[in-house]
């Protein structure tokens, strides 16, 4: 009998087997590939050398020092944390702060902040403050010597002084100021502290008396002669004259002055036809 009647002669659940076994290891090539393909992508990694108190980084290629480590050359070293200092337990930085009040010195310790006398700790634990009523000289607080007749102020940058009303300063004191008769304390910061009353004007230092000539009123600006001549009068000297109006002319709005009417134009002291 030839081969190809005894195939022809093999049972229905042989053939099933023999199918089932090809199907078998062809799914065995089918997913046992990608696995032995991601192996061989992973075994650089398998293979890099970790230094001790090292981990490999979470993602990427590499490695990193764990908490309390930093890198030294292929290794990890721990952390040195100094004298007045504390771990801050983190991968990033020196990998220690001072405690407050204590400062930083060379990246390598921590020193004590010495507070003079009149200062105090800043908030931040690291410098110092001038007290209220001192102010730093290098690396001091001096107390600020306010004279007699001041008192101590907030400036800017630390305190300083200023004189009470009625005195200004002179150096290092108060002196008090001098107001003529007839003047009173204006309260300005700047320029003269003084200003006369009303009905005087400043001359010379001292606070003179406005003359009012007749057809004038007391006049308050602070520029002039301290008076305004009535309307119909224009000022002549120390005393208001009366204005004479030529023909087609009216009083102006100050009525110190005429002009000529619409029409009219000035022509040596009158007002003649505008053509």
């Amino acid at each position: 009998m030839d081969h190809k009647s005894k195939t022809s002669q093999q049972s229905p659940s042989t053939v099933y087997g023999v199918r089932l076994l090809a199907d078998a290891r062809m799914l065995g090539v089918v997913f046992m590939g990608p696995v032995f393909a991601l192996l061989l992508l992973a075994m650089p990694a398998i293979a890099q050398t970790i230094p001790e108190n090292a981990s490999a980084k979470s993602y990427g290629e590499g490695w990193e020092c764990n908490i309390g480590f930093r890198p030294s050359e292929e290794s990890c070293a721990a952390i040195v944390v100094p004298e007045n200092a504390y771990a801050t337990n983190r991968t990033y930085g020196s990998g220690w702060e001072c405690h407050h009040g204590f400062r930083e010195v060379d990246e390598t310790a921590c020193v004590t902040v010495i507070v003079p006398d009149g200062g105090f700790l800043a908030p931040s634990g690291e410098g110092w403050h001038c007290l209220r009523g001192y102010f730093k000289v290098d690396d001091i607080c001096q107390e600020i010597v306010v004279p007699e007749n001041g008192f101590l102020v907030d400036a800017t940058y630390g305190s300083t002084w200023e004189c009470g009303r009625g005195f200004e300063k002179a150096e290092d004191s108060c002196a008090a100021i001098t107001v003529p008769i007839n003047g009173y304390l204006n309260g300005s910061r700047y320029g003269q502290p003084w200003s006369c009353e009303r009905g005087f004007f400043e001359q010379d230092g001292l606070c003179e008396a406005v003359i009012i000539p007749e057809f004038a009123y007391f006049d308050d600006a602070s520029y002039g002669e301290g008076w305004k001549c009535q309307r119909g009068y224009a000022a002549s000297g120390a005393g208001c004259q009366v204005i004479e109006i030529p023909a087609n002319a009216h009083l102006d709005r100050s009525g110190n002055r005429w002009e000529c009417n619409r029409n009219f134009q000035k022509s040596k002291g009158l007002c003649v036809l505008n053509n």
